[in-house]
């Protein structure tokens, strides 16, 4: 069954204050389904903010905004399993959390380009990838719906993603990768699954 997206807009004096407690009421982990009924919510979240319609910064550049997403991943941190991947607004949230954003115009086109620390980005990732593996077990996924979902994630970050699916006999290994430790080494093995050094792969770019 095909379900309707849901959309949730923060106003600008929520934004201002910081104000996430009527989401949270809403949709707080204690508030969530489990199994199918919670299943069934994986990619349907949007968010927007309203206020700065007439502001012609991007979002990601507009100090209140970043203190707003960043306070509300730090609340919530479970966007990797809740929102769609078909728009781009994950990536704009994702951005005001990151420490260091640029934009740039780039000839010929109306939309600026944004770029990002991709070590930033990572480490961002990793660590929200737990809530979502979380999301995911009260779910009752199965270890191929996870790894279906963790794809979706890395190919909307445009970022390479070499695990093979999951198999009757390392079903139990894909989740423990993704988890990993808190802090990635340069010489570590990078969290993509490549199987390179991070330093090498997604530590290089």
């Amino acid at each position: 069954m095909k379900h309707d997206l849901i959309f949730y807009q923060f106003s600008r004096s929520k934004v201002e204050q910081c104000d996430f407690s009527h989401f949270l009421s809403l949709y707080a982990p204690d508030k969530l389904p489990a199994g199918r009924r919670l299943q069934e919510l994986m990619n349907l979240m949007m968010f927007g903010i309203e206020g700065w319609d007439d502001d012609p910064r991007e979002i990601h550049m507009i100090p209140e905004i970043r203190r707003f997403y960043s306070a509300f991943n730090e609340a919530w941190p479970y966007w990797l399993y809740f929102c769609n991947l078909n728009v781009d607004t994950l990536r704009a949230m994702t951005l005001c959390c990151l420490p260091s954003v640029e934009t740039m115009q780039v000839d010929g086109r109306t939309q600026v380009a944004v770029t990002c620390d991709p070590l930033d980005l990572i480490m961002f990732l990793k660590r929200d990838f737990m809530p979502m593996n979380l999301m995911c077990e009260r779910a009752e996924m199965s270890e191929r719906g996870i790894y279906d979902r963790t794809k979706m994630v890395f190919d909307y970050f445009s970022l390479p993603f070499d695990f093979e699916p999951p198999t009757a006999s390392d079903s139990q290994a894909f989740p423990e990768r993704l988890r990993g430790q808190s802090k990635i080494g340069r010489n570590e093995a990078c969290p993509c699954g490549s199987g390179k050094k991070f330093k090498k792969c997604c530590g290089n770019f």
